[in-house]
C-alpha cells in the first residue's frame, strides 16, 4: 500500500550505507535529507553517491535536500566551566576570547550590538535564560532568570532580537557550490527572517541556471510573522518546531504549525513537519502515545511530508521508525479519505484557472467511481502538483520525461513520480502506464485508473482527456 505522506529520512552514521539506503528506498522513503550542519564535503558525496546507486534499483523517483546550517551562534570559550544560580549578573562580551562563566563572548560577537535591554538571551536550548538588564560600549549586563551548567560552546537563542546576522555564512555558501556541482534537488535555508534571504539564495541559484528549489526553514518567531511572504519567495516550508519551541512559548507552536500548513494549502506549496516527530524512538523501538498523536495531527493537517532526524541519522531504531511513521500516515489518510470531507480551494494565478478547473474535476470524479490510482503525463510537473494539493483519496502516478522534475514531484503528497520516456502514440504510453502498475503492484487486472494521457497523442479539440481505463487479460 502506498503511503502518499512524503517520509522525509535525515542521514547519519546509522543510515548512510547503500545498504540501509535501499531498505528505506524499498519502504517508500522518497526524500533524504543530507544535514550539512554534520560530516564532510567527502562524507556526503559518499552518501550521495550510495542515494543514487541504491535509487536506480526502483523505478519511482528519489529526491536529495541539503540543509544549509546557517550561522550558529554560540558561546565563546570558558576556562573553566561552570554553574549558573538564578539572580547572578552576567556579562556577555562583544567578543570572542576565553571567559569565565560570569563574563564571556560569543562566537559572533558583532550581535551584541544588535541586543536590547529587555531582550532575552536562551542558552543551552533555553536551559539557561537570561535577561538584559544593562547595555554598555561592548557589553551586555544580564541577569540569570534561569540557571544550570554552562561551557564552551552552548548554543545562543536570541528570540527577542532582530539580527544583522546574514542566513548564509561562508561555509553556507560553498554547500550552495556543491549541491549545484551535484544536481541536488531542494536545499533547505535555515535561519530566515524575512523573504530577502530567500532571494538572495534564489539569485545565486538563478546565476548558476540551477534548477534547485528552496525550502524555507520556519524557525524563528520573526519568521512566523513574515510566513506569507516567505512562503510566496520560497518553493516550500519546514516547520523546524525545535527552535521554535526554543525561540517561542512552547503553547503557540502547534499553532504555529497549524498556520503553516493551512498557509501552503491555501497557496499549493508543500510543506514538512520536522523535528522530534519519533523522539523516543532513538532509543526504544516503539514510540510514545503522543508522538503518535503528533503524527496523526500533522497528517490531519494535510502536512506534505513529515521529517525524521536524529530517529534515523544516529537512532538505535531507524527502520522501525520509518515502518511506524509509515503505518501511522496510512491509517490517518485511509481516515481521511474516508471521512469525504469537503475539498478546500487552493489559490493559482490566473493563467492557471483553466487546468485548476481541470484538476478539481479529476478528483471530484473519484466521488463517483472507483479508481486505484490517477495517471498523468507532466512535463513541467504542474498538473501533478496540482492533483496533489488537491488531496485525492488516490495516489497520484506521474509519468514525467525530465528527470529533474520528476525527483523533485517526489516531495509531493500522494505522488508517485517516475522518470518516463516519451510514446509514439496513445496506446503506446497505456501499454507503459499497464506495464509500470503491473510490475510494481500499483494494481491488478480488473483494476482502473483515471488517465490524463499527454496532450500531444489527442487531437486539438480534445486537449484535456479524463478517461477511465481499465487493466483487462
Amino acid at each position: 500500500m502506498i503511503t502518499k505522506t512524503t517520509i522525509v529520512t535525515t542521514l547519519g552514521p546509522a543510515t548512510a550505507s547503500e545498504s540501509m539506503i535501499k531498505a528505506l528506498i524499498d519502504r517508500r522513503v522518497t526524500v533524504f535529507r543530507l544535514n550539512f550542519s554534520h560530516g564532510t564535503f567527502a562524507s556526503h558525496q559518499a552518501t550521495l553517491e550510495a542515494i543514487r546507486k541504491a535509487a536506480r534499483t526502483v523505478p519511482w523517483a528519489v529526491c536529495v535536500m541539503g540543509d544549509l546550517c546557517g550561522p550558529k551562534i554560540r558561546a565563546a570559550a570558558i576556562e573553566p566551566a561552570g554553574t549558573l544560580q538564578i539572580g547572578d549578573a552576567v556579562v556577555i562580551r562583544a567578543d570572542s576570547e576565553p571567559g569565565t562563566p560570569h563574563c564571556f563572548g560569543l562566537t559572533a560577537p558583532e550581535l551584541v550590538a544588535d541586543i536590547q535591554i529587555g531582550e532575552r538571551i536562551l542558552i543551552d536550548d533555553g536551559t539557561i535564560r537570561l535577561s538584559v538588564v544593562g547595555k554598555e560600549l561592548g557589553r551586555l549586563v544580564c541577569t540569570v532568570q534561569v540557571g544550570g551548567a554552562i561551557s564552551t560552546g552552548k548554543g545562543v537563542n536570541l528570540p527577542d532580537t532582530t539580527l544583522s546576522l546574514p542566513a548564509i555564512t561562508e561555509r553556507d555558501w560553498e554547500y550552495v557550490d556543491w549541491a549545484v556541482e551535484n544536481d541536488l534537488d531542494y536545499l533547505a535555508l535555515s535561519f530566515v527572517q524575512t523573504a530577502d534571504e530567500i532571494m538572495t539564495l534564489r539569485k545565486k541559484l538563478d546565476e548558476k541556471n540551477s534548477a534547485i528549489q528552496i525550502v524555507a526553514k520556519i524557525e524563528k518567531p520573526l519568521a512566523v510573522a513574515n510566513l506569507e511572504s516567505i512562503l510566496h519567495a520560497s518553493d516550500a516550508l519546514l516547520a523546524a518546531r525545535g527552535d521554535l519551541g526554543v525561540e517561542m512559548d512552547l503553547a503557540y507552536v502547534p499553532l504555529a504549525q497549524k498556520k503553516m500548513t493551512a498557509m501552503c494549502r491555501r497557496f499549493g506549496k508543500p510543506i514538512i513537519v520536522a523535528t522530534q516527530v519519533l523522539q523516543s524512538m532513538i532509543q526504544k523501538p516503539v514510540p510514545t502515545r503522543a508522538e503518535a498523536s503528533d503524527v496523526a495531527n500533522a497528517v490531519m493537517d494535510y502536512a506534505d511530508a513529515v521529517m525524521l532526524s536524529g530517529e534515523t541519522a544516529v537512532g538505535d531504531w531507524p527502520i522501525q521508525a520509518v515502518d511506524f511513521l509509515a503505518h501511522a500516515c496510512r491509517v490517518t489518510e485511509r481516515y481521511l479519505d474516508e471521512a469525504d470531507a469537503a475539498r478546500q480551494p487552493i489559490e493559482t494565478l490566473p493563467e492557471l484557472h483553466e487546468r485548476e478547473a481541470v484538476v478539481r474535476s479529476v478528483v471530484m470524479m473519484l466521488d463517483r467511481v472507483k479508481v486505484k490510482a490517477i495517471v498523468v503525463w507532466t512535463e513541467s510537473g504542474l498538473t501533478a502538483r496540482l492533483l496533489s494539493k488537491m488531496r485525492p483519496d488516490v495516489p497520484v502516478l506521474a509519468l514525467c520525461p525530465n528527470a529533474t522534475i520528476a525527483h523533485q514531484l517526489a516531495f509531493f503528497y500522494g505522488v508517485v513520480s517516475v522518470c518516463a520516456e516519451r510514446s509514439a502514440d496513445l496506446k503506446a504510453w497505456l501499454r507503459q502506464v499497464e506495464t509500470l502498475c503491473f510490475q510494481n503492484g500499483w494494481t491488478s487486472r480488473g483494476d482502473s485508473v483515471l488517465i490524463m494521457p499527454p496532450e500531444e497523442l489527442l487531437s486539438p479539440q480534445n486537449r484535456w482527456v479524463i478517461a477511465m481505463h481499465t487493466f483487462v487479460e
